[in-house]
């Protein structure tokens, strides 16, 4: 079992960045799809960016297109969220995750991930 830990959530103002990181506790390169979402007050889960298992591919939710980049290093088994221009609407818990092994391809749906991470806060202050 796949376990998760995030640093790097925190305070900013608005138009500064921050940079999330994602430990796995085993290497997930190659084998598992992993993505980022972020929940705010009374609002559900949502999607932020996925990336494939080979790291092939990315996919962003259009809020936050042209402003957070996802990557991974696979030596290191962490994967990050690069986070600029942040607004005050982007203030959440942040939480990666992984889907199960073999599942290679991205995935917007918090349905698809079977393992996740304990959620990180990031607040942006305008």
């Amino acid at each position: 079992q796949v376990q998760l830990v995030e640093y790097g959530g925190g305070l900013v103002q608005a138009g500064g960045s921050l940079r999330l990181s994602c430990v796995a506790s085993e290497r997930t390169d190659s084998n598992y799809a992993m993505g980022w979402f972020r929940q705010a007050p009374g609002k559900e889960r949502e999607f932020v960016a996925g990336i494939s298992g080979r790291s092939d591919r990315t996919m962003h939710a259009d809020s936050v297109k042209g402003r957070f980049t996802i990557s991974r290093d696979g030596a290191k088994n962490t994967m990050y969220l690069q986070m600029d221009s942040l607004r005050p609407e982007d203030s959440a818990i942040y939480y990666c995750a992984a889907r199960s092994s073999g599942s290679v391809a991205m995935s917007a749906t918090t349905l698809c991930y079977a393992y996740w991470g304990q959620g990180n806060q990031v607040t942006v202050s305008s």
